[in-house]
């Protein structure tokens, strides 16, 4: 899980020096609907397409980092976390069970914003090293 939270972080640092107007990545949807930006394209080592209401980004390797933007956060559920840890280079797929153990492990780290949905807690400075792509 920590993975999917470094790779998240790595697309927005990228989205952003791509377009640099952006605060945050939640504005991507601003930016792609008064046309100032493409609803795909380039952002660095990253590609991008900006769905309904988050952003998908492929990685080096393939590796998706898909979101939906809740409160103007980066919101993720159990089906991203699922398709991204299908998208590594060596696929996992974790169950809902693990899952759910994982988010609860990491509580310091991820904060529920809707229930199943989660974001990377505002007092979070960045992953703490630990390789738990898996789950």
């Amino acid at each position: 899980m920590l993975a999917f939270v470094s790779d998240l972080g790595a697309a927005g640092t990228a989205m952003r020096e791509a377009f640099p107007a952006l605060e945050r990545l939640a504005d991507v949807l601003v930016f792609t609907r008064s046309g100032r930006i493409s609803r795909r394209g380039e952002a660095g080592r990253y590609s991008y397409l900006v769905h309904g209401a988050g952003c998908r980004m492929t990685g080096p390797g393939g590796i998706d980092v898909d979101v939906d933007f809740v409160g103007g956060a980066e919101a993720f559920d159990f089906w991203r976390l699922r398709c991204y840890g299908q998208s590594l280079p060596t696929p996992v797929d974790p169950t809902a069970e693990e899952l759910r153990a994982a988010v609860e492990n990491l509580k310091d780290v991820l904060a529920e914003v809707r229930p199943g949905w989660f974001t990377v807690s505002s007092n979070h400075d960045g992953p703490a090293g630990a390789d738990v792509s898996g789950a």
